[in-house]
């Protein structure tokens, strides 16, 4: 068995994160216990997308499986822009949140809480993003290979808010001139990852406002910690990062009506 350490990079917060063989070894924390035992319910119930849970080193460092592909961010992410990928990643969240409907966290969980919850409805993971999806090399819609990574922010929440989230950085919902599309593109690709998770009208109507209260949340929890010095967030608050997700609130709360029309009209 190697015993070879290889940095992973990629990501914001990835100090530390190695690959052994065909494991992934993170720092740990508090909240490992409880994450490694969402995993393992994840695992048992037949949740593919997910790392599997093997413990802890030597060093004190969590062990992972390790999910082979690249990450959908950045240079993989036009992969998702076809309708048939993007509608993979809303049943994919879809059933992240069916599997670990029925998961009973330890009664001594503790979770690393980052974003406001909006509600204790289940445990949900809180960063469903490009950079921590893995796709499989040649990245087929069918099939394997597809996981979510980066769950030490797993913890108490609500569907919606997850995929609130989610669709910030999926659809994506920005200004950015670099992503190229227009509203209507935006709205479009926003019908298709609802269709595709299978949200009802109420839902529907509950997700707009989400949109945005995602979006400013992390801009609010990136200005707080940076006041505070607490890192990594204190240097994404200098590189800009800040900005950028105090930019996107912005403009996706001017466009809620064009949100909500394409989903229910």
């Amino acid at each position: 068995m190697t015993t070879d350490e290889t940095p992973l990079t990629g990501g914001n917060v990835n100090a530390g994160v190695v690959r052994v063989g065909d494991t992934v070894r993170r720092p740990a924390g508090p909240w490992t216990p409880a994450v490694h035992a969402l995993l393992a319910h994840l695992h048992a119930v037949g949740f593919p997308g997910a790392p599997r849970p093997l413990g802890i080193d030597a060093q004190g460092r969590e062990i992972l499986t390790f999910a082979p592909g690249r990450a959908a961010w950045p240079e993989r992410f036009a992969l998702l822009a076809p309708e048939r990928r993007l509608a993979r990643v809303g049943r994919l969240i879809r059933e992240l949140h069916d599997a670990a409907a029925s998961f009973t966290p330890p009664p001594d969980a503790r979770w690393r809480r980052v974003l406001p919850p909006y509600g204790d409805e289940q445990i949900v993971h809180h960063d469903l993003a490009p950079w921590n999806l893995v796709l499989p090399e040649d990245g087929a819609v069918d099939g394997g290979g597809w996981a979510f990574i980066d769950w030490d922010g797993a913890g108490p929440g609500t569907r919606l808010g997850d995929l609130a989230y989610a669709a910030h950085g999926f659809l994506p919902l920005t200004p950015d001139p670099a992503f190229g599309h227009p509203d209507r593109v935006a709205a479009g690709r926003l019908r298709v990852l609802a269709d595709a998770y299978g949200l009802d009208e109420p839902e529907r109507r509950a997700l707009v406002p989400l949109l945005t209260a995602r979006t400013r949340a992390m801009h609010d929890f990136l200005r707080d910690r940076s006041a505070v010095g607490e890192e990594p967030w204190a240097t994404l608050w200098r590189e800009g990062h800040g900005e950028i997700w105090r930019r996107d609130a912005g403009y996706t709360e001017e466009r809620e009506a064009l949100w909500r029309a394409a989903l229910l009209d």
